[in-house]
């Protein structure tokens, strides 16, 4: 098969050397955001510095700043155009930088790193933007703090937020890692991150210098207590309807895939949360279909999906990268086609006797049959072009994907993981990094990567930029 594709924009993540083991799941639709009274600090001096990964376009989202008095605002967010909007106003003046460059690429990590020194006498070096290492020098609207402004940050009383304004307005949906606010300091990306000398890539390191008297640093380590500052100031975060379950594993340096949240059928009908690992479906007229946002060209690849309902009409497989990419059909359903463009998937039907799996435009029985709560394995072999299924843990039509026994032949092409449905519900999926399936084993692959409820058969591995460095 052809090399890895990473997909939409590139699935930008360096291996080796600081390694980010968690980040925070943030969902729009559940309010979640994290909220700290801020003690006193600098008022013209400061420097915060993150990481995030959209999962969801269309909205306006503000993933951090002090929350206005009257007003009065620091913050960042990004538009409901996709653009960045650095807001810095006082006293009635709305100060803002929103560029002319768009982020959509649900792909991939962005490191953001925003400069503050109101004191700085040339007025463009008074709030400095940087996006994965580089400074943001095109923008639509320009308007900067006068000099020696005392703005929002450093009032002692008001309220720093990560993740949305409040629990009903501006909200964010994405992964946030890496969450710093330096109070004092105006610095630039390279005290968070560099380039990799042999990808050129964006990557982070540690920070090694100070906070300042107001600053914080939230690595999301401890799945009990994700609000923790560990900065060593003190001053811990309170949590708004976040709690442990929403700790993931998905990080700027082993990015797991999700769903394609950008190129869908039926688009307008489809929706996704949760991290990019729901698809929300609200059309019972047809099949509705998405895939994943990372191509397959070669390796061996894992991935689960949870049975909504019994009787749920899901079809759980892979499909022919290059059929999706070049198809405007927005009824397609996975092995509909003599020719394996349209893959194959398990179907879980809800009819009467066995489970089928429709592959090549015919039905083949599974041998099994599904209810709610089960879970759908798919095993996805690009080094022999195959596609295995199982029913919690147990493969069916006699297939051991470990011993390349049996399975249903793929094209000779890049591959996704895909779905198919019929029904106004959610479907949930889990690819490794993140998911609201519940789990009781926690098994992960051979490299550790991953946390599934069936641990991936001997050979296959995660779909995340570490799996993909090593195999893909």
């Amino acid at each position: 098969m052809a090399d890895i594709n990473l997909g939409v924009g590139g699935a930008n993540s360096a291996t080796g050397g600081y390694d980010i083991a968690n980040s925070l799941k943030l969902e729009s639709d559940n309010g979640e955001v994290l909220t700290q009274t801020i003690g006193a600090g600098s008022r013209t001096t400061a420097t915060y510095s993150f990481w995030f990964k959209r999962t969801e376009l269309g909205a306006g989202m503000q993933i951090a700043g002090i929350s206005p008095i009257g007003s009065e605002t620091t913050r960042f967010l990004i538009n409901s155009s996709d653009q960045l909007d650095v807001e810095s106003g006082v006293g009635g003046d709305n100060n803002s930088l929103v560029t002319n460059r768009v982020f959509r690429d649900t792909s991939a990590w962005y490191h953001f790193v925003v400069a503050i020194d109101t004191t700085q006498a040339t007025e463009a070096n008074r709030v400095k933007v940087y996006v994965n290492g580089v400074q943001e020098t095109s923008f639509s609207a320009s308007e900067y703090p006068a000099q020696n402004t005392n703005l929002t940050i450093g009032v002692s009383g008001y309220t720093w937020s990560w993740g949305a304004y409040s629990t009903t307005q501006i909200k964010s949906s994405g992964y946030l890692a890496e969450a710093y606010y330096i109070d004092a300091q105006q610095l630039d990306p390279t005290s968070f991150g560099e380039f990799d000398e042999d990808t050129g890539i964006w990557k982070p390191i540690a920070y090694t210098g100070s906070f300042g008297s107001n600053g914080h640093y939230l690595d999301f380590s401890d799945a009990g207590d994700l609000g923790n500052n560990s900065s060593g100031v003190g001053n811990d975060f309170t949590l708004n309807n976040i709690t442990s379950a929403d700790q993931a594993t998905d990080t700027p340096t082993n990015n797991f895939t999700t769903w394609n949240t950008i190129r869908l059928f039926n688009q307008g009908v489809i929706s996704f949360k949760e991290g990019g690992t729901v698809l929300s479906n609200s059309f019972n007229g047809g099949f509705s279909a998405a895939n994943n946002n990372i191509r397959m060209g070669k390796g061996k690849w894992y991935a689960e999906f949870e049975v909504t309902v019994s009787g749920n009409y899901l079809m759980n497989g892979n499909v022919d990268a290059d059929y999706i990419d070049n198809s405007i059909n927005a009824g397609f359903y996975l092995g509909s086609l003599a020719d394996k463009t349209a893959g194959a998937g398990y179907y879980s039907s809800g009819t009467t006797g066995n489970d089928t799996i429709y592959y090549e435009g015919t039905f083949t029985s599974s041998g099994v049959t599904t209810s709610a709560g089960d879970i759908i394995s798919v095993a996805i072999d690009c080094d022999n072009n195959k596609v295995h299924f199982a029913v919690n843990g147990s493969w069916t039509n006699s297939s051991d994907p470990a011993t390349n026994t049996n399975g249903f032949a793929m094209t000779d092409n890049e591959q996704y993981f895909a779905l198919a449905s019929i029904g106004v519900r959610d479907y949930k999926a889990n690819f490794g990094g993140y998911t609201t399936i519940s789990i009781s084993s926690a098994a992960s692959d051979a490299n550790g990567y991953g946390t599934f409820e069936y641990a991936p058969p001997s050979g296959y591995y995660a779909l995340c930029t570490k799996n993909l460095a090593e195999y893909g």
